[in-house]
């Protein structure tokens, strides 16, 4: 199996910005897609960003222009930067990772905080 360690989480204040780190145990260039979620108290949980193998990118329409996911191959990690953080990006960011060899598979990370305080 493929194990997600996330790290990065923490407070910060509205428009002040925070650098999520996701280091996996294999190969990043093995894996299909990895990504970020995100869950807030009593909400679904939900796409922030998204990097497939060839190093196209998909995003939330609330996090567009805000966040980047880039990706350190050597590293085994992804990473989203978050900038002009509003209390609304408040949640639980968790890192997901989609293998397609030998079957189709989603992993998750434990999950890492985000506050931010108005």
């Amino acid at each position: 199996q493929v194990q997600l360690v996330e790290s990065g989480g923490g407070l910060v204040q509205a428009g002040g910005s925070l650098r999520l780190s996701c280091v996996a145990s294999t190969k990043i260039f093995s894996i299909r897609t990895m990504g970020w979620y995100r869950q807030a108290p009593g909400k679904e949980r939900e796409l922030v960003a998204q990097i497939m193998r060839d190093g196209s990118t998909n995003y939330a329409d609330s996090v567009k222009g805000r966040f980047t996911i880039s990706r350190d191959n050597a590293k085994n990690t992804v990473y989203v930067q978050m900038t002009s953080l509003k209390p609304e990006d408040t949640a639980v960011y968790y890192c997901n990772a989609l293998v397609l060899i030998p079957q189709a598979y989603t992993y998750w990370g434990q999950g890492t905080q985000v506050t931010v305080s108005s």
